[in-house]
């Protein structure tokens, strides 16, 4: 039987960036993965690092965005020297683009609700949208410039956090689907991976999309009986798949070098001059193939934005699941079981999230507490709300 400080589930930029940190303190730390570790939502990931909400519903989560964002540079500097290896992270700003019929108008609002929530962002003129951006497409009709976002490559980046982990003493691995928790009483005192118990003082579930299904078989398994009751209660992470299909473009004789966006998609520069373009929002269960509407919903977005891209070479195509939630917030924290902590459902922004995450599940394991409110995103939340309205019923 191996005896660990912490055994973390899920082996993406999550799990890995929580195995970095909590490898830091001198806890021993296990990260198991269903499969090769950083190869699912991280991989797929387009790499934009924006704390702006994409909705109303998102505005709880821009402090803890805000923070993150601030922690990146640290972050990188931190993994970049313990690995030698490059992340390729770059603050280089982002632009918004707002068309007709209401452009300068929707604009202006966006201005100042990101104002007012302490984000930076200005309108620019047209003749400074086109400086920044060059050829832009004609529906173009106004702009706004967010300075302070950035970019990072996802995949250098999760491999070279996984790397970065086990330089600090972290064990790594792979293949091994964890099929049960260890439980005594009320406390979580570890798992069962691979037909092996593992014992941890803490357990933490970042497995992304794949959180609910902990010990249930593989997810959407159409195979009799390959799902299978677990004692791990799904209640604390109701995570769903939400499909992100994605476009790698080489461009000819055109070039970008900071992010352009619109309410259609967004263009993503690469250092090697590639263009990443996406991206879709699609309830497809955990099918992950490339379809030709998403890529021609994709290709109309990133040609409406910079049409000098009729001519590029599509270099490759893919597909990732975003780990949903009913209210599309993360689920971070512990449980009502001792020794049990979620850590999971970032949705859109698992890579922005990361840095701020590690930090919150660090203090919840040294310091038994966070150093923010991080209520809103605990995962008691929704055992609390379907508790109260059986009381109704």
């Amino acid at each position: 039987m191996n005896t660990f400080d912490v055994a973390i589930v899920g082996g993406g930029l999550i799990g890995g960036s929580i195995a970095f940190e909590l490898a830091a303190e001198k806890l021993r730390v296990v990260l198991l993965d269903r499969q090769q570790p950083g190869r699912e939502a991280s991989w797929a990931a387009a790499g934009m690092l924006s704390p702006a909400p994409d909705t109303p519903q998102d505005v709880p989560l821009v402090p803890l965005a805000k923070q993150s964002l601030r922690l990146y540079p640290e972050f990188i500097a931190a993994v970049e020297e313990t690995t030698g290896l490059s992340t390729a992270y770059r603050l280089e700003g982002s632009l918004e683009i707002f068309s007709t019929p209401h452009a300068e108008a929707d604009r202006d609002k966006m201005v100042e609700d990101h104002q007012r929530l302490g984000l930076a962002a200005e309108p620019i003129s047209l003749d400074a949208m086109r400086k920044l951006a060059g050829s832009l497409g004609p529906t173009a009709c106004a702009a706004a410039w967010l300075p302070h976002e950035a970019t990072v490559e996802p995949r250098l980046l999760i491999d070279a956090v996984l790397i970065a982990a086990r330089h600090r003493g972290a064990v790594i691995c792979p293949d091994s689907s964890v099929t049960s928790l260890l439980q005594e009483r009320d406390r979580c005192t570890g798992v069962v991976a691979g037909g092996e118990k593992i014992t941890a003082r803490h357990v933490v579930i970042a497995a992304g999309c794949f959180s609910a299904w902990i010990g249930r078989g593989e997810p959407g398994g159409t195979v009799p009986g390959i799902a299978r009751e677990s004692n791990f209660d799904s209640r604390y992470v109701p995570t769903r798949p939400v499909r992100g299909q994605m476009l790698a473009l080489q461009p000819v004789g055109e070039s970008l070098r900071h992010v352009v966006r619109s309410k259609r998609g967004y263009l993503v520069p690469r250092r090697d001059g590639r263009i990443v373009a996406g991206s879709t929002l699609e309830d497809a269960g955990f099918n992950k193939h490339v379809t030709p509407a998403g890529i021609r919903q994709i290709l109309d977005a990133a040609l409406e934005l910079l049409p000098g891209l009729g001519d590029a070479a599509i270099l490759e195509s893919w597909a990732g699941l975003r780990p949903g939630t009913p209210d599309n917030l993360p689920i971070l924290g512990p449980t009502d079981i001792e020794g049990l902590i979620i850590a999971t459902g970032h949705y859109r922004n698992g890579i922005l999230l990361a840095p701020a995450t590690a930090k919150l599940i660090r203090e919840w394991i040294i310091e038994g507490q966070a150093g923010i409110d991080a209520a809103a995103f605990s995962p008691l939340r929704f055992i609390d709300r379907r508790m109260s309205a059986q009381k109704v019923l």
